[in-house]
């Protein structure tokens, strides 16, 4: 299908607000005129990152004070400087997502491009995190089901860390959890105490509920062997934990795959997640 064609079809059938639809519609739009008027000119379902980072500078070049966009620092510098700025460079890399996003939906691309890394991670609302409504939570559930070895590489254990939260740990909680507190229970599911910041003492009690549980039987297999004297359950390449901001980072790439929680505000984060919970009324 005809880029364009496509990106008709989509706004056509999404269920997005109508201030979405036109500033979806804008974005895209500009994104492909971007590639068609490039030398060679480029198709959009066969770009890289790169390719859509030279675009994105394009919008930033006063921001950016005379400084290359050219990765994480690039952002931080307009974060901290121009958040205004920040918030609508992450609102077209939205725009982009969700447009690959419904490409993949119809066949036009096998694999949607991995945006995290162009995000600035800037709050759109400086507001304490809002819980996820009922219908909310539910299109999240559904986005985590989703989230397979077509989104990451070890999706088992991106999924494992969005229902850690949900059981109501804290993202530099789930961060730290370890495994040698970490017991099994006769009816199949776990026990976990959340982790003291600073020492090796334990704080409260978390009996995983049935989803939690079934994603941490399935990710153990297939967790990356920790380097000596790492007992995080959660660890990247080379044995190490994982980072303290990547919970957020992905529950972010998480919501942007749904149009009803991509353009949430306040957006869906970490804390957002581990505010709402399982339940409407937290059990006893």
């Amino acid at each position: 299908m005809d880029p364009l064609t496509l990106l008709a079809d989509w706004l056509n059938t999404a269920p997005l607000r109508s201030s979405s639809r036109i500033e979806y519609e804008r974005e895209v739009t500009r994104w492909l005129t971007w590639c068609a008027t490039q030398q060679p000119p480029l198709n959009p379902y066969a770009v890289s990152l790169q390719d859509i980072a030279a675009w994105a500078g394009t919008y930033l070049t006063d921001q950016l004070d005379g400084r290359p966009f050219d990765g994480p620092a690039a952002l931080a510098y307009v974060t901290e400087h121009h958040r205004a700025a920040a918030l609508t460079h992450d609102r077209r890399i939205t725009a982009l997502t969700q447009y690959y996003e419904a490409a993949k939906d119809r066949g036009a691309i096998r694999l949607t491009p991995d945006l995290t890394l162009l995000r600035s991670g800037a709050d759109r609302d400086a507001t304490p995190p809002r819980r996820l409504t009922p219908m909310e939570r539910a299109v999240f559930l559904t986005c985590i089901g989703m989230w397979g070895p077509d989104r990451a590489r070890h999706y088992r254990r991106d999924r494992l860390i969005a229902y850690l939260l949900l059981e109501g740990l804290r993202p530099a909680e789930v961060a730290r959890v370890d495994i040698r507190h970490l017991y099994e229970l006769p009816d199949d599911t776990y026990e976990v105490r959340a982790p003291d910041y600073e020492y090796e003492n334990v704080g409260k009690k978390h009996v995983l509920e049935p989803l939690t549980a079934a994603a941490l039987r399935e990710y153990l297999p297939h967790r990356i062997r920790p380097d000596d004297g790492v007992h995080t359950v959660l660890t990247v390449q080379g044995g190490r934990p994982i980072d303290p901001g990547y919970p957020n980072m992905i529950i972010r790439q998480m919501a942007a795959t749904h149009p009803l929680l991509a353009q949430r505000t306040p957006p869906v984060t970490a804390d957002t997640l581990a505010h709402t919970g399982f339940w409407d009324t937290p059990q006893t």
